[in-house]
Formats: structure tokens, sequence, C-alpha cells
């Protein structure tokens, strides 16, 4: 008589959390940005002026990881929880992914600024190695704190249904609209910037992301740090010109890793890992 194999237990979290996992994310977002939009004024004596570190702005940057953490405790409890967070410890992802955070992406930027023509003007942003810890620091602790709801739990769940390639270009429309209301905030980066470039820069990073994840087993260490790397205040200003050269990208990531982003066989689909 043979053993039956024993198989992995099920996620605790189900796929269809993911929904509710969106409608919380832009819930809190939307509506702490309209807040600001509407009361912003009156809400300055209180939290200084509209800007990138506006408390309210931080918490709704923040919204995705809450979202996230409520369902995982919900779902999982505080155990869940910690066994979820594990996915900040995966750091291993080849050299070639390496190299394309530390090299492939300021290289991005660059090229971007040398379509836009503004590279030969470029001039390191920061005159204090202070000054330039404290932008790195901050920038770390903002939009990279995403990460946790974007690439921690739903694209695992998007791709239980989807494969990778669907799974990430679904992903990117969702996560360049949650950014929409941004845009209509003055004092925030977005404000001075194209939606539709954006949009499509949304769309191609998800898609290069979704390999890179995989590869890591779901990651969230790295998607955090790919992040970073798109926010990094060194780079030069090559909006919206930086969206071609990450539309190529994208491109070359999906041939590159055709086989494994048009099947679900290895794909990373646990939100919480065994």
């Amino acid at each position: 008589m043979q053993d039956t194999p024993l198989r992995p237990a099920p996620d605790p979290v189900p796929v269809h959390a993911v929904w509710p996992f969106f409608g919380l994310a832009f819930a809190l977002a939307w509506g702490l940005v309209a807040i600001l939009i509407l009361y912003g004024g009156a809400l300055e004596p209180v939290f200084g002026p509209i800007a990138a570190t506006h408390p309210m702005f931080i918490l709704a940057v923040y919204s995705p990881a809450i979202a996230a953490f409520a369902l995982v405790l919900w779902h999982a409890g505080v155990g869940g929880l910690g066994r979820y967070l594990t996915r900040l410890f995966l750091w291993r992802c080849g050299w070639a992914w390496a190299g394309f955070l530390l090299i492939g992406i300021p290289a991005i930027y660059f090229a971007g600024s040398a379509i836009k023509g503004n590279l030969a003007s470029y001039g390191f942003p920061f005159d204090t190695g202070l000054g330039l810890l404290g932008a790195l620091g901050f920038m770390l602790i903002l939009g990279p704190v995403e990460e946790f709801g974007w690439r921690g739990m739903a694209l695992p769940l998007l791709q239980r249904r989807l494969v990778p390639f669907w799974a990430g270009l679904l992903l990117g429309v969702i996560w360049g609209v949650w950014h929409l209301p941004a845009f209509f905030l003055s004092g925030t980066p977005q404000s001075a910037w194209g939606f539709t470039p954006f949009l499509a820069g949304a769309i191609a990073v998800s898609v290069i992301l979704t390999p890179l994840f995989n590869r890591t087993q779901g990651s969230i260490l790295m998607a955090v740090l790919f992040h970073f790397q798109l926010n990094n205040p060194i780079w030069p200003n090559a909006q919206p010109y930086d969206t071609l050269v990450f539309i190529a990208v994208a491109a070359l990531a999906v041939w590159l890793n055709r086989d494994a982003m048009f099947t679900r066989t290895h794909a990373a689909t646990r939100v919480v890992p065994i």
C-alpha cells in the first residue's frame, strides 16, 4: 500500500479576499485625499501645508498595507500575520535581477532624461550627506510600504486565477488608477505629472515586477526595494519619457520570462507561507 503524499495546508487567506482588499485600499486612500482636497486649508494649522510629508497623505499611501494587515489578521490571526511578514526576509533573486535593481532601474531614468533633453543639466540634488540620508530614509518608508498590499496580498491572489502576465497587467491598471486622486492634490509630486503616461508606466512596472516576484517565491522585500528605486530622489526627473523606457523593458521582461509569464506553474500564490 502506497502512502498518500501530504498536500500543503491551504492558504488561510481565500482568493475572494482580493475584493475587500481593493475596496479597503481605495476607500481609505481616496477618502483621505478627498478630505485633503476639500478641507486641506482648514487642516493646515494642525498638520501643516499639503505635501508628501503630510500625515494624512502618508496614511493614504499606507492604505494598501493597512488593508492587507487587517485582512491577514481577519483570516489567519496573529500567527498568520507573523508568517506573512516572513516574506520580508526572502532575498534571493539571482544576479540578473539584482543587477537590474541596482543598475537597470537607474539606467531607465537616465535614459528617459536623455530622451527628455534635460540630462546635460542634471546635478546631484543634495548638498550634504545628512540631507541625502534623510531623503532616502523618508522615501524608503513612504511609497514602498504600499507593497505589503499590492505584491504582498493582491498579486498572489490574482495569480490563483490568472497567469502572471495578466495578473501583473491587471494589477498595474488598478495600482495606477489608485493614484488618481493625488493628481488633483496640490503639493504632491503627481500634481505636476500627466496621468496617462503615469498609468502606462505603472502597468509596465507591474509587469516587470511580476517575474521578479515569482522568481523570489513571493518576496515582499524585493518588491519594496524595487518600489524604493522607482522613488529614489537621486535619479533625474525623466517624466514622462521614462515611461517609454519602462514599456520597452516590460516587453523585454515578458519575452525573456515568457515560459513563466504565461503559465501559473511557478507563480507565487500564497499570502501566508506554510
